[in-house]
């Protein structure tokens, strides 16, 4: 099959599972964007073999064709070569793990085509990882307490795994407890990467955005743990901060060069 035939069937497979039967967008955009939203808002479920190996096939070429990029190739930092600051796409970044900025009930974002990171993440690894999030929450039986973390494979992201962790939500001012929730979001993440001997890591900007922590404090209590986490790694060697925004740019290169 082509990419336009996978994606066909996939969607029909989707479509299929709710008992839909509807005429398919003309696009290969259109379709997709419905292929994500059928994605984001399907339950965490078996799929057939069939399926699993049409998608993982759909998803790896697409990534493919975006440009990945790979974190042992990016540029160390001057003031500590250990880490890297890189702009892009945390979905195209080739790393032993990245950081997804979970929710409390770990299953990913459900709103059909959101652009939040949990949200990509779940889109491009593919639904297996959902399928992953449900069982570990259902065998823990409660929801992730902030400032902890769990790891999964990456399926069809170039990353080996992904690090799932719940950041702290600011409401009104910072207190030390959120500081400390934040730094243990980023310790945890690191924790279970050096557990698992993994060399790379790269960290989307746990709290900021929606959750409302200020950008520069979350700068600096991720670098100043990042870096002190580095000091007594047993395999992690390489830690890259992948910001979104400039002002999150700016504000890492300002911290370390």
């Amino acid at each position: 099959m082509n990419q336009s035939e996978r994606l066909e069937y996939l969607i029909n497979y989707l479509l299929r599972e709710r008992g839909i039967s509807q005429p398919l967008p003309n696009s290969d955009d259109e379709r997709f964007r419905l292929f994500r939203a059928l994605v984001n808002t399907r339950e965490p479920m078996a799929a057939s073999a069939e399926f699993l190996t049409t998608q993982d096939e759909y998803l790896t070429k697409y990534i493919a064709e975006q440009g990945i990029t790979k974190a042992s190739e990016l540029p160390r930092c001057s003031a500590d070569e250990r880490i890297s600051i890189w702009q892009g796409d945390i979905t195209l970044l080739d790393a032993d793990a990245i950081v997804n900025a979970a929710n409390s009930a770990m299953l990913g974002c459900w709103v059909p085509n959101h652009a939040c990171i949990d949200n990509c993440i779940h889109t491009f690894a593919g639904v297996q990882l959902r399928m992953d999030c449900s069982n570990i929450m259902n065998a823990q039986g409660h929801e992730e307490p902030t400032g902890t973390a769990k790891i999964t494979p990456a399926y069809s992201l170039p990353s080996r795994y992904v690090l799932h962790t719940v950041g702290p939500i600011i409401s009104s001012t910072v207190s030390e407890s959120h500081k400390e929730l934040l730094a243990s979001s980023y310790r945890s993440c690191f924790e279970l990467a050096d557990e698992k001997g993994l060399e790379s890591i790269a960290y989307c900007c746990i709290s900021t955005g929606v959750f409302r922590f200020p950008n520069d404090l979350a700068a600096e209590i991720a670098v100043k743990t990042v870096r002190e986490c580095l000091d007594h790694a047993q395999s992690v060697k390489h830690v890259i901060f992948n910001v979104f925004k400039n002002v999150d740019k700016m504000l890492y290169e300002n911290i370390l060069g």
